[in-house]
């Protein structure tokens, strides 16, 4: 059986010179590299307590809601800034360049209630900070995230260094 870091493509200088993009598509594309991602990710938490798992757009919701199925879990969205139709809460925060807004719906998380967030990657964690900041805003507790891959040279972990970070995969550089 392969190794879940061989269904990862790497594509060298994209999206710029001297970046290797992981492209998370190989894996999705292949019926074995889906499921063993799938698989790996949630055995990471399994002794993990938690009452609903959240991802973000977009691939937080393919590797989420899997997870959220096969724990009987509800799953709740966090999208872009006017994806969603109820009442929502938003937050600001700063990319790499420029700026971006994520949103879920007011009612989504309950006060008390333990948080478990699922994407396919993290680099320098902002993304990650936001959604934390936003799961707070409404009383929840993160209790753990958990991503398909870790760039680890983008020292998102460090970011992130109060709440349980666990990785499939983990890949020194940038």
């Amino acid at each position: 059986m392969k190794k879940l870091e061989e269904y990862v493509r790497s594509i060298p200088d994209f999206p710029e010179e001297g970046i290797i993009f992981r492209d998370v598509t190989s894996v999705l594309q292949d019926a074995d590299g889906l499921q063993l991602a799938i698989d790996s990710m949630q055995e990471l938490i399994n002794d993990l307590e938690y009452d609903v798992v959240v991802g973000p757009e977009s691939r937080g919701f393919i590797f989420g809601t899997p997870i959220a199925y096969n724990n009987h879990k509800p799953f709740v969205l966090i999208r872009k800034k006017g994806k969603l139709p109820c009442e929502t809460v938003s937050i600001d925060y700063d990319l790499e360049y420029g700026k971006a807004t994520i949103e879920m719906h007011k009612d989504s998380i309950k006060p008390g209630q333990k948080v478990l967030i699922v994407d396919d990657l993290i680099a320098t964690g902002g993304t990650t900070e936001a959604m934390i900041r936003l799961i707070e805003s409404l009383g929840g507790q993160v209790v753990g995230v958990v991503v398909l891959m870790e760039l680890a040279g983008l020292k998102g972990r460090e970011r992130l260094s109060d709440y349980r970070l666990e990785s499939a995969i983990i890949y020194p550089g940038k």
